[in-house]
């Protein structure tokens, strides 16, 4: 084989690596989701403040209780639209798992990027005909029927640790969550100067919602057409079996001896059973771990947003991102 033939195949090799990386998706969803949540708390802002000011044109009202109404009102929204994000993939995000362990390995990843662009489409939309912020329910509905961020986190660990050896797979999971925060951060950080884009104008929040399906469509077509499912670097090497050579002979044979017993080729190490099986406890530690972690600090996240907006601090969207980027938790994924 000559050297020409030996660069491109080599090159074919780098290519065919290089479309096995997760990351980019990783990061363009979490842009996305960056600039979406920015985007989704603003819009409703505007949203439930021409609301209120609409009702009481007629009456005038102090700015403290229409601040209150509207902090009650956007709370509201979000107790029904979190509800509705954590109870609606429950079971799809079980289907879309076998179906990925039983045929393709990309089947739950493909089909949660594609309800999250769909629900991303949802705030578009709101924001280009001024639907009813009602209409955003069926959106975040449609994203769960989907699978949700279950459905998508679980396709992202399994493809990156498919790629990875089992010594250097923990490396590579810290390596995304690295990618994952730091592409949240840069999505929250332009996202308060995205939506005063067109502030003044009657579509606001049309240049941030638009960004946010660009990045959400640019991650599900890659997952779709150009990335590959990386194979497996843990392969098992099956040992050779035991040989006996006879001397004096061109080659190698088997023995022949009826009295000789079998001998296996692989010496296997049988696991004890405390090995075999995962403790109960520490599987029931780590459920309880998340579920102490969601109420404390993710809860904490999510509500300290509806009081940064009013007074005393009346945050404007350029502060509102960037602060509130540096308490989220670069591990977790968006779920909004």
């Amino acid at each position: 084989m000559g050297p020409e033939a030996t660069c491109s195949c080599c090159g074919y090799l780098t290519r065919l690596q290089v479309r096995t990386w997760i990351e980019p998706v990783v990061a363009s969803t979490q842009v996305a989701s960056s600039l979406y949540d920015a985007g989704l708390l603003l819009v409703l802002k505007e949203s439930f403040a021409d609301r209120a000011s609409t009702n009481h044109s007629a009456s005038p009202t102090p700015r403290d209780a229409l601040e209150d109404q509207q902090q009650k009102a956007i709370s509201n929204f979000y107790i029904i639209y979190n509800l509705v994000t954590g109870l609606t993939p429950l079971l799809p995000a079980f289907g879309l798992g076998w179906l990925s362990d039983r045929y393709h390995r990309k089947i739950s990843l493909c089909v949660a990027l594609l309800g999250l662009l769909l629900c991303r489409l949802g705030l578009l939309f709101k924001v280009l005909w001024d639907w009813p912020v009602e209409v955003l329910y069926w959106a975040v509905g449609l994203n769960g029927l989907c699978g949700g961020v279950s459905a998508y986190w679980s396709g992202v660990v399994a493809l990156g640790s498919l790629g990875s050896s089992e010594g250097r797979r923990s490396v590579r999971l810290i390596f995304i969550d690295l990618i994952l925060g730091l592409a949240g951060f840069c999505g929250s950080m332009v996202s308060g100067h995205l939506f005063q884009q067109t502030s003044g104008g009657p579509w606001k929040g049309l240049v941030l919602t638009a960004c946010s399906v660009s990045c959400a469509s640019f991650a599900f077509l890659y997952s779709l057409l150009v990335l590959k499912v990386p194979q497996s670097a843990a392969k098992a090497r099956k040992a050779p079996p035991a040989v006996d050579t006879v001397s004096g002979t061109v080659g190698t044979y088997r023995t022949l001896d009826p009295d000789e017993p079998e001998r296996p080729g692989v010496v296997g190490h049988p696991l004890s059973p405390r090995k075999a099986k995962p403790q109960k406890t520490i599987i029931a530690l780590l459920f309880l771990g998340a579920i102490l972690y969601d109420m404390a600090v993710v809860g904490t996240v999510d509500v300290m947003s509806l009081f940064v907006l009013r007074a005393p601090l009346h945050w404007n969207q350029v502060q509102l991102e960037p602060s509130c980027s540096s308490l989220s938790s670069p591990s977790r994924p968006s779920d909004q």
